[in-house]
Parts: structure tokens; C-alpha cells; sequence
């Protein structure tokens, strides 16, 4: 069913040419990592990826949702830097994933051209 929305509605609702695009990571740590070794990896994290980078992160030490820090989409440049520093070899993870680019507001829609 199309909808014939005004310009002001769709970006309220944040569709079609105002669609936000953000990233889901997961991270995995090395077996017998302290709970204190595994906090001071996340701080440098946040610090130096993300909002290095001018993102925001909502989540927890193993699974989050990475966003732009201000209203907009996160670019396909920022997400191969986060996951360029996550693939740095820090010495504290196991493995990680970094999601392809997914829309924030509404991750069942695709991803606008």
C-alpha cells in the first residue's frame, strides 16, 4: 500500500530521503578476561572508535547498536573505521561482527540507494 506523505511527515518519521542508518556490533572476549580488564577495553573503545568518530553507541560490553551522535545517518567511511580499530588485534577480544549499514529507527526496512 503506497502512502503519499508531505515532506514534513516523512521527516518526522524519519523515512524515504530521511531514512538514519546505524550498525549493530557484538563482541567477544578471551576466555578468563577479568571483569576489570574487559571495562577498561570498553572505555577505549567508546573513547577512540566511537565517539572518535562522532557516533554513539546504546547497548551494553558485548552487544550494541551504533548510531550517529547527532541527528543523521552514520556513513559507510565511519563503520569501516570502527570495525578497522576493532580489527587492530586488541589483545582483550575474541572475535567480534560488525553489521552491514541497517536503518534505526525501522531495522525491517531496506536500506535506501
Amino acid at each position: 500500500m503506497a502512502t503519499n506523505r508531505s515532506r514534513r511527515l516523512r521527516k518526522k518519521l524519519c523515512v524515504d530521503e530521511f531514512q538514519e542508518l546505524g550498525f549493530e556490533i557484538t563482541l567477544s572476549y578471551k576466555e578468563g578476561l577479568d571483569a576489570e580488564a574487559v571495562s577498561v577495553f570498553f572505555e577505549r573503545f567508546i573513547e577512540q572508535a566511537i565517539e572518535g568518530n562522532g557516533l554513539g553507541f546504546i547497548g551494553s560490553e558485548d552487544y550494541g547498536f551504533v548510531c550517529l551522535g547527532k541527528r543523521g545517518s552514520v556513513t559507510a567511511e565511519q563503520r569501516a573505521q570502527v570495525e578497522a580499530w576493532l580489527g587492530q588485534g586488541q589483545p582483550e577480544l575474541a572475535g567480534y561482527t560488525v553489521s552491514p549499514l541497517i536503518d534505526v529507527w525501522y531495522p525491517e526496512n531496506p536500506v535506501n540507494a
